[in-house]
């Protein structure tokens, strides 16, 4: 079993937390997007409250460890790993509620190179107890705007875990897909699901549009997120986010593997 100091030293070496790799330029300007309300940093969560650059400073140095010095303004930016560590528990304790009483559950990725893994060993766990594992849409189109236009984008299933691909590119089923934000590609997998009489899942399981997306519309969600990802963290701040993990999405994906271990063993779901 993955200790608790073994898993905060694991988080620092592969940077994870403590200093990231995410700069404190990015994230700020993050900050002033998401204040402005731009669509590409809301990742569909409609705040019910005005966010000034200010607040949102303050809220990313609460719930991840950042610098609340606005004049802070280079260099990387800084998780605070026991927030990491507290907020996989409180991840792992949802997991677990979802799999006591075999709800229905939908995952899915905007980072799915690096998050795949990860994303799928939960939904391995969590169909073992008797969860349905949903996945609905398969091959539908998304058109998503992009800083380079409009794209058309494919839904697909590995693993169970939901994801996007550039039309036309990749064979279905294979460990490729598309960086996105958007909520779009959540909204249509529900609408699918709807449309076919259900199941619902009671629980959305991801990150950036996956989980603000299905949050908005009432959904409990749980997911990770990066110190430039400020909407999941508001949204666990007005309550339509269950639970926003603050680390690194974007390490190399073996450097999650602790994590899952650390999750499942918490969820009493390891194998």
């Amino acid at each position: 079993m993955l200790s608790t100091g073994a898993l905060r030293a694991h988080l620092l070496a592969a940077r994870l937390a403590g200093p990231v790799a995410t700069t404190r330029e990015a994230s700020l300007r993050s900050y002033r997007l998401f204040a402005a309300r731009d669509p590409r940093v809301l990742l569909g969560l409609d705040p019910e409250r005005p966010w000034g650059a200010r607040d949102l400073i303050a809220l990313m140095a609460d719930r991840c460890g950042v610098s609340a010095d606005p004049e802070h303004t280079t260099g990387p930016d800084v998780i605070d790993p026991e927030r990491t560590l507290a907020g996989l528990d409180a991840f792992a304790q949802r997991l677990g509620a979802a799999a006591e009483r075999r709800a229905p559950v939908l995952l899915g990725t905007g980072h799915p190179h690096r998050l795949l893994g990860f994303y799928a060993a939960l939904a391995d766990a969590l169909s073992t107890v008797g969860c349905a594992v949903l996945t609905p849409a398969r091959g539908s189109s998304v058109d998503i705007t992009t800083r380079f236009g409009l794209r058309t984008y494919n839904l697909d299933y590995v693993r169970r875990v939901a994801l996007v691909r550039e039309g036309g590119g990749g064979s279905p089923g294979c460990a490729t897909g598309a960086h996105t934000h958007s909520p779009l590609p959540v909204r249509t997998v529900l609408a699918a699901a709807a449309e076919a009489g259900g199941p619902l899942p009671e629980l959305v399981i991801g990150d950036h549009g996956w989980v603000c997306g299905a949050g908005q519309l009432g959904i409990e969600a749980i997911g990770l997120a990066d110190t430039d990802d400020p909407a999941l963290f508001v949204g666990e701040a007005e309550g339509r986010v269950s639970v926003a993990v603050p680390l690194d999405d974007a390490v190399r994906s073996d450097y999650y593997r602790p994590l899952t271990r650390y999750v499942l063993n918490r969820a009493c779901l390891s194998r």
